[in-house]
């Protein structure tokens, strides 16, 4: 929508993680160095924390592109998985065939005979655990048990453990002080700083073949006092403003253009409401405003009925999809619920549709009024 106005060759603030566009602040590079290290030096288990939309997997994923050429690699996303269940799962991620009524003796004997088959032809093998925090006790120390398959020399699998600030406090948990001792490298990723938000802005926009200073330093401050420094909200904060940018037909975004995109969107849960004040929100009677609405105003309003439309059905898809490939591994409760989501989801979805095809309709009225 925007792309060609801004003289982008792709659009910048992508919700999906991409590692091409990764943004080392100090504190992403430090955490990019811990967990090389982790993993080249074959040190043990390797933990990385932080916020929801820090940059997590998007660091995992820069650095599997570098090294994954000898290892191989399983990522395990459901962790709302029983402990007898973990060493199937596993086996399912490395694509190890399997007997369904195998017992965990001979998973545990395929999973032995898989590792050391690799490290016979020198190839590493590593476990990535998403979201993590999920896990429970019993499942964690079936994860740390996972460490006593080993050679005289080196451990024969590798772990990384990734999740949020909660994982950190359930390993210090002294219940857990065994698993504990096993995490050799660990690393809890913070938000960036306001200079840091600025210079990760001006990076992403020249990434994508645009100007570097298409935001105003007022804008910037303002999207740093809304997302904290986390990146995901950088993001969608600055995608809505390009949007609206584009419609007011702006050359550069100032404040008030951002101030607009959380007005409009803080009433649809974008932002949690510690990061919101109360004056920031403006509560408006749409049957009220539509007379007062311009032909001119209301093109605007469509434009930021479709961005939303679209982002939340960009979130949908991922979120679906997501759902989907963990949905086989739960059991029927689990599978029950997660379908109840999605349907909460798709009705929220056709909400919106039926809104943006109202204000179309409006709009026809109002042009035809205004061409009379």
């Amino acid at each position: 929508m925007y792309k060609e106005f801004y003289g982008f060759k792709e659009k910048p603030f992508n919700l999906v993680p991409n590692p091409s566009y990764l943004f080392l602040s100090t504190k992403h590079a430090n955490a990019l160095s811990f967990l090389e290290y982790g993993l080249t030096e074959k040190v043990g288990f390797v933990m990385l924390t932080g916020e929801i939309g820090i940059g997590k997997t998007t660091i995992v994923r820069y650095l599997l592109n570098q090294i994954e050429s000898d290892m191989d690699v399983a990522v395990i996303f459901n962790t709302n998985v029983l402990s007898d269940d973990l060493i199937n799962l596993i086996l399912s991620e490395f694509e190890i065939e399997y007997d369904d009524t195998i017992t965990k003796a001979k998973a545990l004997t395929l999973l032995y005979e898989f590792l050391i088959e690799k490290y016979s032809k020198g190839r590493k093998v590593l476990l990535i655990i998403d979201e993590a925090q999920n896990l429970s006790e019993n499942v964690l120390e079936e994860i740390r048990m996972l460490s006593n398959l080993q050679t005289d020399e080196e451990m024969l699998l590798q772990i990384m453990i990734v999740g949020q600030p909660e994982l950190r406090d359930k390993i210090n948990d002294p219940r857990l002080e065994q698993f504990a001792q096993r995490i050799a490298v660990s690393y809890h990723l913070s938000a960036m700083t306001l200079e840091e938000t600025e210079e990760y802005i001006d990076y992403r926009l020249e990434k994508a073949g645009g100007k570097p200073d298409l935001f105003f330093s007022d804008a910037v401050k303002k999207i740093y006092e809304i997302s904290t420094g986390i990146p995901r909200t950088i993001n969608l904060l600055c995608d809505a403003s390009l949007v609206y940018g584009y419609a007011d037909e702006k050359q550069k975004i100032d404040s008030g253009t951002v101030d607009q995109v959380v007005q409009d969107k803080g009433g649809m849960g974008v932002f949690t409401k510690n990061r919101l004040k109360p004056q920031d929100l403006e509560q408006i009677d749409p049957s009220s405003a539509l007379h007062k609405t311009s032909p001119g105003n209301l093109i605007k309003r469509l434009i930021r009925v479709e961005n939303n439309f679209s982002q939340l059905k960009a979130l949908y898809h991922t979120y679906s999809k997501e759902i989907e490939s963990r949905a086989q591994f739960c059991r029927e409760e689990m599978l029950s619920e997660l379908k109840t989501s999605l349907s909460r989801e798709r009705k929220n979805n056709e909400k919106l549709a039926l809104e943006h095809g109202r204000l179309q309709e409006r709009y026809r009225l109002l042009l035809r009024k205004f061409r009379r």
